[in-house]
């Protein structure tokens, strides 16, 4: 399980994640249950080296045996000069990658699975940052549900900013938009009429919403807020009942259209001490 944060302002976009990958098991009747979680997922990336553009995902770990994070990798790979996706640094655009991405996870990998996963599953795959000349951010989704994989969703068009945020939304709902996902359920319990349901929860989303991001926030602010919404949630994980799918370290990276992509937390399984020619791979 998974939280992943996306603040975009007209700095830039920051990008955070928790780090819990949990393992699960199916029962015979199709039942699934916590088998483990494991606290050192990656799921924040550095796709196109150079340039301001940032991946991260949540949902699925993998793809088949493919780690999602190693999927990434191959997807970078394949934007380098010469290569199937090739990404020209002076005259590209955010699109286009989105666009290339879905058709690398979806109909490169998950669509040639001798045994597809079985229902439910959902994988998130966020892409954002500057295209070429663009003085302002924009960040799109890419949403495989169940086998299905519709067109990329502009989620914040060029020049809109805001929160966006996946994996498990329900603390975040709870601390921004001011209800729980289950508040409609709830609603049609008490007797609200289901034609009168949409409504009805955006007259109170209107009233309870917290607008905590405007255009102009400078980008520390923005990593600050991203940091607090993903330890928000893994706090709210530890202490509610059942498993902890949210927590471990934190990744946190950002992108702006002069410093272009910079890593801001970031974990390694490796010490960079006695490693000090590495890079930050992911």
């Amino acid at each position: 399980m998974t939280v992943c944060v996306a603040v975009s302002v007209d700095d830039g976009i920051v990008f955070a994640a928790d780090s819990a990958a949990t393992l699960l098991t199916v029962d015979a009747n199709g039942r699934s249950a916590v088998a483990n979680v494991y606290r050192h997922g990656n799921k924040v990336f550095n796709l196109c080296r150079g340039l301001p553009i940032c991946a991260m995902t949540a949902g699925m770990g993998s793809i088949g045996r493919a780690p999602i994070h190693a999927l990434a990798k191959d997807f970078r790979l394949r934007l380098a000069p010469g290569q199937e996706y090739e990404v020209d640094p002076k005259n590209y655009s955010i699109e286009k990658i989105v666009i290339d991405a879905r058709k690398f996870l979806f109909e490169d990998r998950y669509r040639k699975l001798a045994a597809p996963p079985p229902p439910p599953h959902s994988l998130e795959f966020w892409i954002g940052g500057f295209s070429t000349g663009a003085e302002q951010p924009e960040l799109w989704k890419i949403n495989l549900v169940n086998g299905e994989c519709a067109a990329p969703e502009n989620v914040r068009p060029v020049g809109d900013c805001g929160l966006n945020w996946g994996g498990q939304p329900d603390p975040i709902n709870r601390l921004l938009i001011g209800f729980a996902q289950a508040t409609g359920v709830a609603l049609l319990e008490a007797g609200v009429a289901p034609e009168q349901l949409p409504n009805l929860l955006s007259v109170i989303q209107a009233k309870t919403q917290a607008p905590l991001v405007v255009p102009a926030m400078p980008i520390q602010d923005a990593i600050e807020l991203a940091d607090f919404l993903v330890d928000m949630t893994k706090k709210f994980f530890r202490f509610y009942p059942g498993a902890d799918v949210v927590g471990g370290e934190t990744d946190i990276a950002v992108v702006t259209r002069h410093e272009k992509f910079k890593w801001i937390k970031r974990k390694h399984y490796y010490r960079t001490d006695l490693n000090p020619t590495e890079l930050d791979h992911v």
